[in-house]
């Protein structure tokens, strides 16, 4: 028998998808998009419903304001035992613990997805510093398998987690950018033929169908505003380095401790001990934080931009290190939510608490790359922490030194721990 080990690939076997496939793929990819977004804005919707009654109609109908510290207290603790009785009775158990996942984990069973969703309302509602990034990409994708497995079967699974997580990061961000960054390397380690963009098209698609659907919805999306930088000068690059690296730390330092604080809370066993618990501190951190420091933080992240001369450097560090132990104990004692939003509003606070300190330093400069370091930590993608660092000064002018202060600030972290608990095997696996 002849050796063919040796032998070029033929032009077939490097040939990627063809025109005619791409354009009947990308009516599934559209749909999938489209209806992402419909999902993550009925859950946003019916969150924010519960969450106008929690914070204003009850507190004034009580004749107390919604910084009440007893308030606070109460709402966070009994959104705790809320959830703790959804993990413990409710069939699916809430899905898997948020703390082993990552945006790009496979989708939970069918059966777990209205447990999922009533935890997610119940925290997104409650104050929880969580975002709804993790469980709503698994509700997504898990809904668009099960569909895809009915009404086109012939489309492959894999290909069908891949657009439904694009369309919900288009949706939850604004727009397909944000997708197309977070899913490069995902897509380009996919085996078969063609280029890169011959692998992106249909994720991109889906997630232009999200954005574009949020939008016309009109759901909320990271986009603001800040005085344009404009040319850097040399002392930026400095600046914005020491500024990058500290958001950095402060996010290596979290994921150091992580694993133990986990460890602790389910060391109490048992879902309703251990959520009810965690609903207590996070309660007793907000009224130390006060109510800019409850919620996943995407508002309140507007709220600091707005107005950051409101805030003093001494009042940003408190927002930011409540932020941050908070969005501990929310990821550690049971509560189900992405990481990434609460990140956000750190990296955002730290940047303002420099920009206060450092003399000269630039507003947008110091916001992006406060907001890069700890993205970067929380997401392992230099890509979404750069989107990210523009997002959120609105200025394009930045791009540029942010990319070179992207490089020292990986090597920073490019061996620490990941901001994410290893999912335990089950006995028989172990063995």
């Amino acid at each position: 028998m002849a050796d063919t080990s040796a032998r070029p690939a033929t032009a077939d076997e490097g040939a990627g998808p063809s025109i005619r496939t791409l354009l009947i793929l990308s009516l599934p990819a559209l749909a999938i998009g489209i209806v992402s977004a419909v999902v993550l804005w009925l859950l946003d919707l019916v969150s924010e419903w519960l969450q106008d009654g929690l914070w204003d109609a009850l507190p004034h109908a009580f004749g107390i304001g919604t910084d009440n510290p007893w308030w606070i207290l109460t709402v966070l603790t009994v959104t705790g035992f809320a959830v703790g009785l959804v993990v413990w009775l409710m069939p699916g158990h809430g899905g898997p613990d948020s703390a082993t996942t990552g945006l790009d984990s496979p989708p939970p069973p069918a059966r777990t997805l209205p447990s999922i969703a009533v935890v997610v309302i119940l925290g997104l509602a409650g104050g929880v510093s969580l975002g709804p990034e993790n469980p709503i990409i698994a509700i997504n994708s898990a809904l668009a398998v099960v569909a895809m497995a009915r009404f086109a079967s012939k489309v492959p699974p894999r290909l069908v987690m891949l657009l439904a997580s694009s369309g919900t990061i288009g949706a939850l961000f604004g727009t397909p950018v944000a997708a197309a960054l977070v899913l490069t390397g995902t897509v380009a380690a996919v085996k078969g033929g063609g280029s890169l963009w011959d692998k992106l098209f249909l994720p991109v698609a889906a997630a232009a169908a999200g954005s574009v659907t949020m939008h016309l919805l009109g759901g909320q999306s990271i986009a603001f505003h800040l005085p344009p930088l404009g040319a850097p000068q040399p002392l930026d690059f400095l600046t914005g380095t020491a500024v990058a690296m500290f958001s950095a730390g402060v996010g290596i330092a979290a994921a150091f401790v992580f694993p133990y604080l986990h460890s602790r809370f389910h060391a109490l066993r048992h879902p309703l001990i251990f959520t009810t618990f965690g609903g207590l501190v996070l309660g007793l951190l907000g009224i130390v934080g006060g109510p800019l420091t409850l919620f996943k933080g995407l508002e309140q992240t507007g709220e600091l931009l707005a107005h950051p001369e409101r805030y003093s450097a001494g009042a940003l560090a408190l927002f930011a290190g409540v932020k941050i132990v908070a969005l501990l104990v929310a990821a550690s004692a049971g509560f189900r939510g992405g990481r990434v939003f609460p990140a956000v509003f750190i990296g955002v606070a730290i940047g303002l608490f420099a920009h206060a300190v450092i003399p000269g330093m630039p507003l947008g400069l110091a916001v992006a790359c406060g907001g890069l370091g700890i993205v970067m930590v929380e997401t392992r993608d230099g890509w979404i922490a750069l989107f990210l660092g523009v997002a959120l000064t609105g200025d394009l002018t930045v791009l540029p030194i942010l990319c070179v202060i992207t490089l020292p600030t990986w090597l920073l972290i490019t061996k620490a721990p990941p901001f994410e608990i290893a999912a335990k095997r089950p006995l028989l696996a172990r063995a």
